[in-house]
């Protein structure tokens, strides 16, 4: 058991010593509650990229697939190939956990998510409440296609993480405009690194095409993870992925 928590810290420090999220970038997250970075696919890996979703989510299993009122989700994209592996282990993202969770994380969540064409706006929400000890999820949200007004860009209220509580106003009306409240728009390969406690949601996509995204979650090592990913790691996937990758996945 020691040397199992000495290697877990060792992935900490090694992950908080990185230097590769802006100073910059950080103190938005920390203020704001979200920040809009570049991801780690090449512009000419998008299109590659973006196939592999849409094969991905052809061919998922219907047992993890969760079709809502305005997207469809599939679950468990860490499983789903290899064009998947380089987003939960970018370093910009993983710093931001060190800083904003402060102690080891783990990976809980990593899925695709479509908005469908023509659907109205998400209420807005927090994924978690924060608690004493601070917040204790961090996501990310990878834009496989442009975010933009038109197409349900995620909308955000800055500086709601640190709110005591949810006003009144807001949790009577979570669907209308938010004073305040700023899009995430950003091109295709970006990605949105947010604090779970921030107040977010879709906007209407009332454009005539989907809008498709990949979403990962952290959360602290000892907590409850949302899939199981351990449980249903597979072969294949297990003899690609490095250390790295494994610790993150709690494998």
């Amino acid at each position: 058991m020691a040397g199992l928590l000495t290697r877990m810290h060792d992935w900490f420090s090694i992950i908080n010593a990185g230097r590769e999220l802006p100073e910059g970038a950080l103190q938005k997250l920390r203020d704001v509650g979200f920040v809009i970075i570049t991801g780690p696919v090449e512009r000419d890996g998008l299109a590659r990229l973006a196939s592999a979703y849409d094969s991905a989510m052809a061919s998922a299993d219907p047992d993890d697939v969760s079709v809502g009122s305005t997207t469809t989700r599939v679950h468990d994209f860490v499983n789903r190939g290899p064009e998947f592996d380089e987003l939960y282990v970018y370093q910009p993202v993983l710093e931001a956990c060190c800083r904003v969770i402060n102690q080891p994380f783990k990976l809980s969540s990593l899925l695709a998510r479509t908005l469908r064409p023509r659907t109205p706006a998400q209420d807005l929400h927090v994924d978690f409440e924060h608690d004493a000890a601070g917040w204790p999820m961090v996501g990310f949200i990878f834009m496989i296609d442009e975010f933009r007004r038109e197409n349900g860009a995620t909308r955000f209220v800055p500086g709601s993480h640190k709110w005591p509580a949810i006003p009144d106003d807001l949790m009577n009306n979570p669907l209308a405009d938010y004073e305040g409240q700023t899009l995430a728009c950003g091109p295709a390969g970006s990605i949105i690194v947010y604090n779970g406690s921030v107040c977010h949601g879709h906007t209407a996509n009332s454009s005539g095409k989907p809008r498709r995204s990949i979403q990962g979650a952290y959360i602290r090592r000892e907590a409850q993870s949302g899939g199981n990913l351990p449980a249903r790691m597979r072969p294949e996937t297990l003899a690609r992925i490095g250390p790295l990758a494994k610790y993150l996945l709690a494998v």
